[in-house]
């Protein structure tokens, strides 16, 4: 910026003079005060997609080469400034080398993906706001994609980005990825409660029917169908001296019992459920 301070500001007789003169002889020394004037948009709009210093001079080279194509195709009579022209085309090519080169993954291939890399947390955060569903249906609705493709897009930015990753919102200052992220159905507090609670009935049960079970369906029962590690048929069908084939019919008629016994307590959908997981 400093080394920008030595090109003048133009203002606006002055920048429309300049650009009728360069619209009527595309004299190339005109495009230059034009570019040089305006050097220092370039340099303020590239500091607000920057992530490291590294990349700041590369957005800044991309924006100077929006810059130029803003002013090629600048129309000075139609009464507004070169600046508030220029800055569409300078945002648009330093997006369009984002969108290309920050990902190892390439993103943005199709016209509806580049609408969701655009438009999917802004759209995400005025349905939040006005007290919407903000899932992945409700996005792709509001933004006329497929569903598909916002599921798509959210694995693609949440795969390569940190949860740490810093985000501007002009409403609510710096967010973080995390917080824009919607939580899975499970997580909700009321549904984790309510998951706890159907568990610990669940043991309950499961440990009153254990009570009914001696001998060997006790112990296949305990070692079989409640351990996390499982033992093999082969280490049971040794223990009690029969074959492998033996401990799993022994194994499907306990299966059949608990589902039973289940369908008992909790009806038929949770007892076939429960009993199948």
């Amino acid at each position: 910026m400093r080394d920008l301070r030595r090109y003048p500001l133009l203002d606006a007789a002055a920048e429309a003079e300049i650009a009728k003169a360069f619209h009527k002889t595309q004299d190339p020394r005109y495009a230059l005060q034009l570019v040089r004037a305006n050097l220092r948009l370039v340099v303020k709009i590239a500091y607000e997609y920057r992530l490291s210093r590294r990349d700041l001079m590369d957005l800044v080279q991309e924006g100077n080469l929006g810059l130029l194509r803003a002013v090629y195709r600048f129309d000075p009579y139609r009464g507004v400034r070169l600046s508030s022209y220029a800055a569409w085309w300078i945002r648009a090519y330093m997006l369009k080398f984002i969108l290309v080169n920050r990902r190892l993954v390439k993103i943005g291939t199709t016209q509806a993906q580049r609408r969701l890399f655009f438009n999917m947390n802004r759209q995400r955060e005025e349905l939040e706001r006005a007290g919407k569903a903000h899932d992945a249906g409700s996005i792709a609705a509001a933004l006329s994609v497929p569903e598909r493709e916002v599921q798509d897009m959210e694995r693609r930015l949440t795969a390569e980005l940190s949860l740490d990753y810093s985000m501007r919102d002009s409403d609510r200052g710096r967010r973080t990825l995390a917080d824009v992220i919607p939580a899975a159905a499970s997580d909700r507090p009321d549904v984790r409660v309510e998951n706890g609670e159907v568990g610990a009935l669940l043991q309950e049960k499961l440990h009153a029917f254990s009570k009914t079970l001696a001998g060997r369906d006790a112990e296949i029962f305990r070692e079989r169908l409640l351990c996390d590690s499982p033992a093999t048929l082969v280490t049971i069908a040794e223990r009690f001296a029969v074959t492998r084939q033996r401990v799993s019919q022994l194994e499907s008629r306990l299966r059949l019992r608990l589902r039973r016994y289940l369908e008992a307590e909790f009806g038929a959908d949770c007892g076939s459920l429960v009993t199948e997981n």
